[in-house]
């Protein structure tokens, strides 16, 4: 249990802090079966609607703290478990293709680590295959999986692109990663119009000739 106390928490304030790559998990994180973590936090869930005020026998409420826990298990942070990580199958080069393969306008469907709200966006990524190519959907795939746990939009822009390297045996990848917070939209500042831009890479997009060329080329795509 973390004791960090309530007024370093307010002095922290929004600041994304990340001390490390992967996420942050407890050693007996798989212990319990998803249907165990579900009926633990519809319990959880349902006592924090009473601290509220809320009436569970209300026939609107009374199936909430079990679909909210089932969408947190299930939906929402599914990819917190290595067991859900989609299968990446990669396939020979055979047609010998080395100029840059970009896969643009992802869908990023997160969840803010500090305060659990939606961190919605897109994702761009490119990477110049050497001996191998990977079926594009399966990108699409990846980004997904990452993005389905409590996230720092850091880390989850460093998650793609290193699990791309090692999928791919390279390190010419580049992730981009576009989103807005509704940490920021829906309370605290509450600005609707900014958004938060990530940028990772690797190998020879360290190259500014590389790196601008697939920038121009995401660019393109928003027009």
């Amino acid at each position: 249990m973390s004791t960090i106390n309530k007024e370093e928490i307010e002095a922290i304030g929004d600041a994304h802090a990340s001390s490390a790559t992967e996420t942050p998990l407890r050693a007996d994180a798989f212990d319990k079966s998803d249907d165990e973590k579900i009926k633990n936090i519809q319990h959880h869930f349902a006592e924090i609607m009473k601290e509220l005020g809320l009436d569970l026998t209300d026939d609107s409420l009374s199936g909430t703290p079990y679909r909210f826990a089932k969408m947190y298990v299930k939906e929402l942070f599914y990819g917190l478990n290595p067991a859900n990580r989609p299968r990446t199958s990669t396939f020979e080069n055979k047609y010998g293709y080395q100029k840059m393969l970009v896969e643009q306008n992802i869908n990023i469907d997160s969840s803010c680590e500090h305060h659990f709200l939606p961190i919605v966006g897109n994702a761009h990524v490119g990477y110049i295959p050497k001996d191998k190519v990977i079926g594009l959907s399966k990108i699409n795939r990846l980004v997904d999986y990452y993005s389905h746990r409590p996230q720092v939009q850091e880390r989850l822009c460093l998650q793609i692109l290193k699990d791309l390297q090692k999928t791919l045996g390279t390190d010419d990848v580049i992730v981009v990663v576009n989103a807005k917070h509704l940490c920021v939209s829906s309370r605290g500042i509450k600005d609707k119009n900014s958004f938060t831009t990530t940028i990772e890479f690797g190998g020879k997009f360290a190259d500014p000739i590389y790196r601008n060329e697939f920038l121009g080329i995401i660019a393109k795509g928003d027009n």
